[in-house]
């Protein structure tokens, strides 16, 4: 069967299109320089991939303000955060005590590592947040325990967009001596983060979501954070990590972070901004969710009452455009989103909600068109909807 590929693709936060110029990149360390990376003394085109790897992870340090030795590479975002939240509590667990604070909405790399520490004998408690997915910095504070070994709490949501107020979750943290990871996905050279000001102690960032490739990611570790070992093998990654490095992936990650710019982000934020004030204007019975104010540059995420957002989806793809639904069918664990129930939405509100998240390749014209197919698709499906008649 032939699989079309779609016109507009508006699902950046699952993952991007890779820019050709990382692509370029990439190639020579594929092709001509492909040895394992070796330190000095060794053979020259070793030490040539080292280089590569160094140059790398100065690039990536530089944007978040960290040092060189603070970065590890990984192979993406749900290993950084795996890391992150075992190595410390592998490490703290017998010391300090088995409990870990998170919130109700984060990601499933977050989410389920802490389940599996559960069943390990950890404690959890899960901070609930307000209707715009902003969590409860008193409950926080309330929650802290003497045995209370790590907080994780992530920048931006990965579905409604809502920025959290790291810095003083941050603060909070420190204040009562408790580890702080932050899950910075869908944030990293969208919004500014600068760690030698935010008291996070963890980060987890990953290439795959702004146009680098699939496989590879880091973790910021703040120097003398308690951690185990992650992967044993060799001794690369400043020990943290065994395993030979992915040298292609991790240049292509540094070239895809040089290639971010600011009028990039504004062009985002514009799109963003013009979808939100079109369908929330031209399609009754819509709502955003998330905020409206601090969310990121690319994230919109509207439901649509008396529809099932599978069924926009799919209508949308006939047309050639990409977006990704809370709509239970669409997930593998048959539930509706829990972002969306985490923030008070029912059962109506979860499974009518669509995600538009644009990109570098996405264009005005793009959006528009969206928009107009959209507003037609919406109003076709709540004439055959037995829930419709409210919203025609």
């Amino acid at each position: 069967m032939e699989i079309l590929t779609n016109d507009i693709y508006l699902d950046n936060s699952a993952s991007t299109r890779l820019d050709e110029r990382v692509l370029e990149e990439m190639k020579k360390y594929y092709l001509d320089i492909y040895a394992v990376a070796t330190s000095d003394f060794a053979y020259s085109m070793g030490i040539e991939a080292k280089e590569a790897l160094e140059k790398s992870r100065e690039i990536i340090s530089s944007k978040i303000k960290a040092s060189k030795s603070e970065i590890v590479f990984t192979s993406g975002s749900s290993e950084s955060s795996n890391m992150a939240i075992k190595g410390v509590a592998w490490k703290l667990g017998e010391k300090k005590g088995k409990h870990i604070i998170t919130s109700k909405i984060e990601d499933f790399p977050v989410l389920n590592t802490i389940k599996s520490l559960v069943r390990d004998g950890y404690e959890v408690n899960y901070i609930s947040v307000d209707e715009e997915g902003f969590v409860d910095k008193d409950e926080l504070r309330s929650l802290i325990r003497e045995d209370t070994v790590l907080v994780s709490i992530q920048h931006a949501n990965q579905e409604i967009g809502t920025i959290q107020d790291i810095e003083t979750i941050g603060d909070i943290c420190r204040k009562n001596k408790v580890l702080f990871h932050v899950d910075a996905t869908h944030t990293f050279t969208k919004v500014d983060i600068d760690v030698s000001r935010i008291k996070v102690d963890l980060l987890t960032i990953s290439a795959h979501t702004i146009h680098g490739p699939r496989g590879v990611g880091a973790l910021y570790i703040r120097k003398d954070t308690p951690m185990v070992k992650f992967i044993e093998g060799g001794f690369q990654e400043y020990n943290m990590r065994g395993g030979v490095e992915n040298i292609p992936g991790i240049v292509g990650f540094g070239k895809a972070v040089e290639l971010v710019t600011d009028e990039e982000n504004m062009r985002l934020f514009q799109m963003r901004d013009y979808l939100i004030n079109t369908l929330l204007e031209k399609i009754p019975a819509s709502r955003l969710n998330g905020s409206r104010e601090k969310r990121t540059p690319q994230n919109a995420n509207v439901s649509f009452r008396f529809v099932e957002g599978e069924s926009v989806t799919l209508h949308l793809d006939m047309q050639g455009i990409a977006v990704s639904t809370g709509s239970a069918c669409f997930s593998k664990s048959l539930e509706g989103s829990h972002v969306i129930y985490g923030i008070g939405g029912d059962h109506e509100r979860a499974h009518g909600s669509v995600r538009f998240t644009m990109g570098r390749f996405n264009s005005m014209e793009q959006v528009e068109k969206t928009a107009d197919i959209l507003s037609d698709i919406i109003l076709k499906l709540r004439k055959i909807s037995p829930l419709g008649k409210e919203g025609r």
